[in-house]
């Protein structure tokens, strides 16, 4: 408004933006063919910048890593789509004698599969013993190398395009080394490491941009990402006995984090009986000095 408190935020289409460098080394900000913004009238968030004005694209700067998994799931397609993959083969032993085998008729091969998948498909024919007549012989096929590598291949762009974000694998289905012992600590880690950068960003340019100068020694924004980080019961009520034996936490403050209403007289805070505050006269006294 004209008293300079921002009373809205409008989201733009920031292909439209274009970022200037002003004479004062300020930015400036053009929207489209519209004459360039002050700095006071746009609210941005950088990520990691070189220049100070905008930021780098995530996308851009790992642009081989996610074409890298684009290719491979291209190509994971093309092989489920146009591949040929069997459980197994009977074989045909060749005679003596003959350079080429003369290949069985049509219904000679219909009735041998019907025969076979009669005979031992089925979970009901688990572990028969096969006995194969004409000299024929079963050879089961098994997962090539190639396409054990294609999964893991999968798997590892995955990985790498969560490690861009610094996203914990398990966040994004990747459970290979989560177990209950250890899924709290990733949790906490994907607060930590993944969420507070972005949250601090964010934060930071929100005091910048909606808080005047005289404002921000009175007020401040910060995201509360205390439920995130909550662990189980008995150890956060561990914690709040320590907090409120030792006089840090009063009852509302506890109340607080768990998201319960202030109580009359919460307020009030503990102090151990056999601690007491330090003071020149009782140092002097047990120094022995006058």
């Amino acid at each position: 408004d004209a008293a300079g408190y921002p009373v809205a935020l409008i989201p733009l289409d920031h292909p439209k933006v274009t970022v200037l460098k002003g004479e004062d080394l300020l930015p400036y900000y053009r929207i489209g063919s519209n004459p360039a913004m002050p700095m006071r009238m746009i609210h941005h968030v950088r990520w990691f910048t070189l220049n100070g004005y905008t930021g780098v694209s995530p996308v851009q700067l790992h642009c081989d890593t996610i074409g890298l998994a684009l290719a491979t799931q291209d190509h994971a397609s093309q092989v489920f789509a146009n591949g040929t993959h069997l459980a197994g083969v009977l074989e045909r032993p060749a005679v003596v004698g003959q350079t080429t085998l003369e290949p069985l008729k049509k219904d000679r091969v219909q009735d041998i599969k019907d025969s076979w998948r009669a005979e031992y498909a089925g979970t009901s024919n688990a572990m028969k013993v096969a006995v194969l007549q004409d000299g024929m012989s079963f050879r089961p096929l098994s997962m090539t190398n190639e396409d054990a590598q294609l999964i893991d291949s999968r798997k590892l762009s995955a990985l790498e395009i969560a490690q861009i974000y610094k996203m914990p694998p398990h966040k994004v289905g990747l459970l290979d080394r989560a177990t209950n012992n250890n899924i709290e600590h990733q949790a906490i880690e994907f607060v930590v490491y993944c969420l507070l950068p972005w949250l601090r960003r964010h934060e930071q340019a929100m005091m910048r941009d909606l808080l005047l100068p005289n404002e921000r020694d009175e007020y401040y924004i910060e995201f509360n990402v205390g439920g995130l980080l909550r662990g189980d019961t008995q150890t956060r009520y561990a914690a709040y006995a320590v907090g409120r034996q030792w006089g840090w936490l009063s009852v509302n403050d506890i109340r607080r984090l768990e998201n319960l209403p202030p109580i009359p007289g919460g307020d009030q805070y503990l102090r151990p009986l056999n601690h007491e505050p330090v003071s020149a006269e009782t140092v002097q006294k047990e120094a022995g000095l006058p």
